[in-house]
């Protein structure tokens, strides 16, 4: 809890020293709830269950023409990962016991760093339509793991994680403006790991497992 309220207090600070700092540059903030889920190449490894989690960041938009903006921000995301079953025997995360048919769950958090396009539309009445397509650069700061029906929980499991992902999204979304210069953001965004989130565990081949993500974008810029 103290580490999101010390992120929530440096976003709205950056936000406010910055926010007004040139014409064609908006700045906001995002605080979205993520629904995230891992799956693997391996046929003997299986998503079993998705993580609710939560992203929290400050937005930077550049606008080189009216409707056109490059976009990137700084941002954490919280409790990303799933479920993923494990059907052949082993020591998973070198637990002390050997389990077979073992349901894990990845719990991560990352630093990421998004960059996109945003394309908007000409405004009607109050409101404009957006799309966004981005890639998110993202390195990870915690992780933990529970083996469920094992009674293992909060295991550290930062070995078994590789330290850095790369992913792809699209998001749609709309624009509210509230003022001249204050607009109310709103969207659905998806985003798909296409590096492997997960270090090769030895089970007779390698197995490569990523992440996908749906978030509902809510913020705000100005």
């Amino acid at each position: 809890m103290k580490k999101i309220v010390a992120a929530i207090v440096f976003i709205s600070c950056l936000g406010t020293a910055f926010g007004q700092s040139a014409y064609n540059v908006r700045f906001g903030l995002q605080l979205s709830p993520t629904f995230t889920w891992m799956q693997s190449d391996a046929s003997i490894v299986n998503g079993n269950g998705p993580n609710l989690g939560l992203k929290l960041a400050m937005l930077g938009e550049y606008y080189f023409a009216e409707n056109y903006a490059v976009t990137s921000g700084l941002g954490f995301a919280f409790n990303h990962g799933g479920t993923l079953r494990y059907d052949a025997e082993d020591n998973y995360w070198n637990v002390d016991r050997s389990l077979r048919n073992a349901d894990l769950k990845y719990s991560v958090q990352y630093i990421e760093i998004p960059l996109g396009l945003k394309m908007r539309t000409r405004e009607f009445g109050y409101l404009r339509y957006f799309a966004e397509p981005h890639i998110v650069f993202g390195f990870r700061s915690q992780s933990r793991g529970d083996i469920k029906g094992a009674d293992i929980n909060d295991i550290d499991i930062k070995e078994f994680i590789n330290p850095i992902s790369l992913s792809w999204g699209l998001g749609i979304g709309g624009e509210y403006s509230i003022s001249e210069s204050t607009a109310i953001v709103g969207g659905l965004y998806y985003q798909n790991m296409f590096t492997d989130m997960t270090k090769d565990i030895d089970m007779g081949d390698e197995s490569g497992s990523n992440l996908s993500a749906i978030t509902l974008r809510l913020g705000v810029l100005f």
